[in-house]
C-alpha cells in the first residue's frame, strides 16, 4: 500500500469504516436511501417550483435527438394497425378475459379516461402525451383495472415500435373499439407524442388520500382549475356527489365538471349515453378484496394494480367501481338501448354487492335482462349510476336525452362529434393532424384561422412601423399581449389570427383595452396599405420595437392569418384571460395566488426554461414594461439593457413590504424610497436558483449575452403557434 493510501487511512473518520481498514461503505442492513431525502419543497413549501420548467427534456428522453414522430407516422401502415387493433376486440386472453368476449367497452373507458383529464381552464391533462401510462393517473382508483388495457395493446405498440405512439395508439384503440361495436366516429388526428415521465406541472388536488374531497368552498364551488369532483376521479363520482344517491345534485357536479372540459349539455348527454351503450360496470364483491394499485405493488406484480382476492379475480369476479352491472341489454353493440332503459323504465335505489349505490329497473322485461360476461346464457338486471339518472332528472338534461331517444340518427352523429372533441382538445388546430382520417370540416373549438399572405414586403411594414407614431413599449407590450395567450398544454392561444383585436381579448383589463384599441388603429391601417395580415403586423411591430432598443435583428416569418368573430367561440376563449402575468408585471387585485408562482406558470405554459424566462423578465421590464410601472429599474426605457439585473442585486437599499404584492426599496444610507417592486421582480433576488441567473445577466461582461438570449427568447414566443412551419 503507498504512503498516501495510508495516510487517507489513517485520517478516515471512524463514522466512514467499517471495521478496520476495510471498505468505507457500509454493508449492513439500513432503511435508508436516496428516496428518504427530504426535497427543498418539503423543507420550504412555499418556494417556487422550477422543476416544472424543465421537465421532459432530453436525459428522460430515450429517442434521439433527430427523431421526427410526425415523419415516423407518415411511414405506419395506417390500415394494418387499425385490422391488428379490430382482431384485438375479440381475441380475449386468460389472463384477463374480455366481457362478453369483447374488449371494446374496456378499450373506450382507456381511451375516454386518457382524453377526459382535459381541462379547460388551463389547458392541462388529456390524451396528448400518453401519460396514462404514469403515475399518478395509471395509479388513480378511477383508473382502476386500465393498467390491463394498456398491457393488451402492448403486442400491437411492439410490432409497429416508434411508427406510433403510446398517446396516439391509446386514442385510436377507442375509435376502432366504438367502430367495432357498429357505433359511428367522426375522425382521428395523429400526432400526439409521447413523453417518458410524469408530468409535474398539473395540479390535481391538494387531497392526500384517493376519492378525499378538500376542493369545494360556500355552495359547491369548485376549485379552479380542477376538473374533477375529487381526488382521484376523472370527473364525477358515479354514486353521487360524496356518495350521496342524489341524481339532481349529481347534474350539477356534472354540469361543471364537463363544462370545464368544454363540453356543453347537449354534448354531456350524447357522451354520457354513448358511451354507457357499452359494456358493464364492475362491482362483485367489496373493494377490501382489491390490492394497491400498480405504483404501490410490489415489484412482482410487474407494475400491475389493483390485484383481487375475489374468487377468480376476473370475469365476473373483477372490482373496479364497485358499481356491477351493465347498461344495455346489448352491451357490445351500438344502438338505442341506453334511452330505452333510461326513459321507458321507473327505477329504484339498491346497493351492490360491493355496497356500491346504483339504480335497477323496476320489473325489467326478459328482452331488456342483459348476457352474463361469462355465459351468455345467463341473464342479469341492467343498472344505471345516479350520474346516469340525472340524465333523466335534471330538466335540461331529460329534454335532451328524450330528443336523441326520438331521433336516433342525431344521437349517433352527436356522440361521434362529441366523442372526437374529447380526443381532440388538447391538440391544437388541425393543421397538427395526422393520417387518413383527419375529417375535412372546420369545427369552432378548434380555433380555425384562414390562411395567411406571405406576398408583401415585410421592410415596407417595418419601415412604416418605425416611422409611426407608436412608442417601443407599445409596439413591444401589444406583441407579447397577443403572442403570449399561448398555452403549450393545449397548443390554443398565441399570436396567429391576430384575436387580440377581437372579443373578448380586447376587452381584457392585462391588455389595457385603450392603449390596445389606439395601437391596434395604427396597425390596422399598416395592414390594410400592404397586405399583410394584421396577426403578422403585431408581431412586426413588436420585432421593430426589440430591434430599435436592442440593435438587434429579429427573425421574423410572414404567413399569419386573421380570425373572424364569427369562427372565434368567446366562451372558450374567455379562459385564456390572464389572472396573471408577471412578464408584464400584472396580478389581478384579490387573486390569492402568488405572483410569483403564477409567473411560473405562465412561463411553464409559454414552454421557456428558467433562463429564458428570467432573460425577457428582465429585458422587458428595462423596456418600462411594467402594468403598474413596478420594477422598472431603468433611466433609459427605450434601450434594451440588462439594468434591472444590476440593480435588484444592489445591496445599497434594503426592501420592504409596504402591502400585498409590493414592495419598497429604502436607501440605507438616507432612508429615502428609490424604486418599488413586486414580488415578481423581487423573486429574481430572493430565490436561490433564480437569482444564480440574474447574477448572470448582471455580471459587467454580460451585455452582448443578455441581448442574444432576449432576442431568442422573444422570437420564440412569437413563433410558438406557428404550426405551419413545423
Amino acid at each position: 500500500m503507498s504512503e498516501e493510501k495510508i495516510n487517507v487511512m489513517k485520517n478516515a473518520s471512524p463514522s466512514l469504516m467499517n471495521g478496520d481498514a476495510k471498505c468505507p461503505v457500509s454493508h449492513g442492513s439500513s432503511d435508508q436511501h436516496t428516496n428518504s431525502a427530504r426535497t427543498n419543497k418539503e423543507w420550504w413549501p412555499e418556494q417556487v417550483n422550477l422543476n416544472i420548467l424543465h421537465q421532459h427534456d432530453t436525459k428522460t428522453n430515450p429517442m434521439n435527438e433527430d427523431f421526427d414522430y410526425s415523419k415516423e407516422f407518415k411511414q405506419l401502415d395506417y390500415e394494418a394497425l387499425k385490422n391488428d387493433l379490430n382482431n384485438l376486440m375479440t381475441d380475449s386472453q386468460e389472463w384477463w378475459p374480455a366481457d362478453y368476449g369483447h374488449y371494446g367497452p374496456f378499450f373506450i373507458r382507456m381511451t375516454w379516461h386518457a382524453a377526459g383529464t382535459y381541462r379547460i381552464t388551463d389547458g392541462r391533462g388529456g390524451g396528448g402525451t400518453g401519460s396514462q401510462r404514469f403515475a399518478p393517473t395509471n395509479s388513480w382508483p378511477d383508473n382502476t383495472n386500465l393498467d390491463k388495457a394498456r398491457r393488451l395493446l402492448w403486442p400491437i405498440k411492439q410490432k409497429y415500435g416508434n411508427k406510433i405512439s403510446w398517446a396516439d395508439l391509446i386514442i385510436l384503440t377507442g375509435n376502432v373499439a366504438i367502430e367495432s361495436m357498429g357505433g359511428r366516429t367522426f375522425g382521428f388526428g395523429g400526432g400526439r407524442v409521447d413523453i417518458w415521465g410524469p408530468e409535474e406541472d398539473i395540479f390535481w388536488g391538494k387531497e392526500t388520500e384517493w376519492l378525499a374531497n378538500e376542493r369545494y368552498t360556500g355552495d359547491r364551488v369548485l376549485d379552479q382549475p380542477l376538473g374533477a369532483v375529487q381526488m382521484g376521479l376523472i370527473y364525477v363520482n358515479p354514486q353521487g356527489p360524496d356518495g350521496n344517491p342524489d341524481p339532481l345534485a349529481s347534474a350539477k357536479d356534472i354540469r361543471e365538471t364537463f363544462g370545464r372540459m368544454a363540453m356543453n349539455d347537449y354534448e354531456t348527454v350524447a357522451l354520457t349515453a354513448g358511451g354507457h351503450t357499452f359494456g358493464k360496470a364492475h362491482g362483485a364483491a367489496s373493494e377490501d378484496f382489491k390490492g394497491p394499485e400498480p405504483e404501490g405493488a410490489p415489484v412482482d406484480e410487474m407494475g400491475f394494480g389493483w390485484k383481487s382476492g375475489h374468487g377468480k379475480g376476473l370475469g365476473r369476479d373483477s372490482i373496479t367501481s364497485g358499481i356491477e352491472g351493465p347498461w344495455t341489454p346489448n352491451p357490445t353493440k351500438w344502438d338505442n338501448g341506453y334511452f330505452d332503459m333510461l326513459l321507458n323504465y321507473e327505477w329504484e335505489l339498491v346497493k351492490s354487492p360491493a355496497g356500491a349505490h346504483q339504480w335497477h329497473p323496476v320489473n325489467p322485461k326478459d328482452e331488456d335482462l342483459a348476457p352474463d360476461v361469462e355465459d351468455s346464457t345467463q341473464k342479469v338486471t341492467t343498472i344505471m349510476t345516479t350520474a346516469d339518472m340525472a340524465m333523466r332528472e335534471d330538466p335540461s338534461y331529460k329534454e335532451i336525452s328524450k330528443h336523441f331517444h326520438a331521433n336516433p340518427d342525431e344521437f349517433a352523429d352527436a356522440f361521434a362529434k362529441a366523442w372526437f372533441k374529447l380526443l381532440h382538445r388538447d391538440m391544437g388546430p388541425k393543421v397538427r393532424y395526422l393520417g387518413p382520417e383527419v375529417p375535412n370540416e372546420d369545427l369552432i373549438w378548434q380555433d380555425p384561422i384562414p390562411s395567411g399572405n406571405t406576398d408583401y414586403s415585410v421592410e415596407d411594414v417595418k419601415s412604416r412601423l418605425a416611422n409611426s407614431d407608436l412608442t417601443i413599449q407599445e409596439m413591444i407590450e401589444t406583441a407579447w399581449a397577443s403572442a403570449s395567450t399561448f398555452r403549450g398544454s393545449d397548443l390554443r392561444g398565441g399570436a396567429n389570427g391576430a384575436r387580440i383585436s377581437l372579443a373578448p381579448q380586447s376587452g381584457w383589463e392585462a391588455n389595457k383595452p385603450e392603449q390596445l384599441s389606439r395601437v391596434l388603429n395604427v396597425l390596422e391601417g399598416i395592414a390594410k396599405d400592404t397586405g399583410a395580415s394584421l396577426a403578422d403586423v403585431i408581431v412586426l411591430a413588436g420585432n421593430v420595437g426589440v430591434e430599435k432598443a436592442s440593435g438587434r435583428e429579429v427573425p421574423f416569418n410572414p404567413g399569419r392569418g386573421d380570425a373572424s368573430q364569427d369562427n372565434t367561440d368567446e366562451h372558450s376563449f374567455a379562459v385564456l384571460e390572464p389572472v396573471s402575468d408577471g412578464f408584464r408585471n400584472y396580478h389581478r387585485k384579490g387573486f390569492e395566488i402568488n405572483a410569483e408562482h403564477m409567473l411560473i406558470d405562465k412561463a411553464q405554459l409559454l414552454g421557456l426554461t428558467a433562463p429564458e424566462m428570467t432573460a425577457l423578465v428582465g429585458g422587458l421590464r428595462s423596456l418600462g414594461i411594467s402594468y403598474d410601472g413596478h420594477g422598472v429599474f431603468t433611466d433609459n426605457t427605450n434601450k434594451l439593457s440588462n439594468d434591472f439585473f444590476v440593480t435588484l442585486l444592489d445591496m445599497n437599499v434594503e426592501w420592504n413590504k409596504k402591502e400585498n404584492n409590493l414592495y419598497e426599496a429604502t436607501d440605507r444610507k438616507t432612508g429615502d424610497v428609490v424604486r418599488t417592486a413586486t414580488s415578481v421582480d423581487l423573486v429574481f433576488g430572493s430565490n436561490s436558483q433564480l437569482r444564480a441567473l440574474a447574477e448572470v445577466y448582471a455580471a459587467a461582461d454580460s451585455q452582448s449575452k443578455f441581448l442574444s438570449d432576449f432576442v431568442n427568447a422573444w422570437n420564440k414566443v412569437m413563433n410558438l403557434d406557428r404550426f405551419d412551419l413545423d
